[in-house]
């Protein structure tokens, strides 16, 4: 039976810096599982590292996805963090700016900025290709990818044939051997935040009322905190029922659902995109 490799602390140095050359963007979902896959079997596990910016807000599944999906790929994820170990809330209240479905700064502190320092003591630009888990439906999202990572080249595989969906992905990964990651089982259609990632729509934050209530509520109380402190009528969501938009706040939502569940915005999804937004669109707040 192949023994759980462990995840590599950032403080370690697992490689001289001209042996990486190829750095996955590992979130803990299916297509960066699938992108790691890919680069594996093209370049093999010695330059190879799987890079996880850990936000501290995880949900605890996807610490063992991480740790079983690197001993089938057989190497390594390195974790890094923010140098306060904060969360996305705590960065919210420390930039006086509550994070919402359009710019979210914890994506730039949390994810951005710790793998750009990894990359700058590890990797030398010149030779190492970092690759982002994006696939063939959003290759508009490239230009802005290639801007954020600059001076590092990048790549994303899933853009290019065999096209396949995530849905497609988790059938290849359970014949894999791996386990579905419990909030995609759930139907949510990431695994990040613990589901509760602040550029997700009304559906997702529904969906964490309802299986996830602890979150839901430390989330709806983080969010009246930062109003509070602003003293401005901010939110995460925003309600554009009538043909005019205006905040939502999460208690306004959890009300809804609760008294008039049919007004609820089901197509409104969102979905993550920290390894793969601008780092100036995310550092703008």
């Amino acid at each position: 039976m192949t023994q759980p490799i462990p995840i590599t602390r950032a403080a370690s140095t697992p490689r001289a810096r001209g042996d990486v050359k190829h750095v996955v963007m590992w979130s803990g979902g299916i297509t960066s599982w699938a992108t790691a896959r890919h680069v594996i079997a093209e370049h093999g596990t010695a330059s190879t590292v799987l890079l996880f910016a850990d936000t501290n807000a995880e949900d605890e599944d996807l610490y063992t996805f991480n740790e079983t999906a690197a001993a089938q790929l057989g190497t390594r994820i390195v974790r890094v963090a923010d140098a306060q170990e904060r969360d996305p809330w705590q960065v919210f209240e420390d930039a006086r700016w509550l994070g919402n479905t359009r710019i979210a700064q914890c994506s730039h502190v949390l994810k951005q900025e710790p793998c750009r320092a990894w990359l700058t003591v590890h990797t030398d630009p010149a030779s190492t290709v970092v690759y982002v888990g994006i696939d063939w439906s959003e290759t508009h999202r490239l230009p802005a990818i290639n801007d954020g990572w600059a001076p590092w080249p990048v790549d994303a595989p899933l853009t290019r044939p065999p096209y396949r969906d995530k849905h497609q992905l988790l059938t290849e990964a359970r014949v894999a051997g791996l386990p579905t990651p419990r909030l995609y089982e759930l139907g949510f259609a990431h695994n990040n935040c613990g589901g509760g990632c602040v550029k997700g729509g009304q559906a997702q934050w529904a969906r964490l009322l309802k299986v996830f209530p602890e979150r839901y509520a430390r989330a709806e109380a983080a969010e009246a905190k930062m109003r509070r402190l602003l003293g401005k009528d901010v939110s995460i969501l925003r309600d554009r029922t009538g043909g005019r938009t205006r905040p939502l706040t999460l208690a306004a939502l959890r009300h809804r659902i609760e008294q008039q569940p049919e007004q609820l915005d089901l197509f409104d999804e969102g979905g993550c995109g920290c390894f793969t937004s601008s780092a100036s669109q995310e550092a703008a707040a």
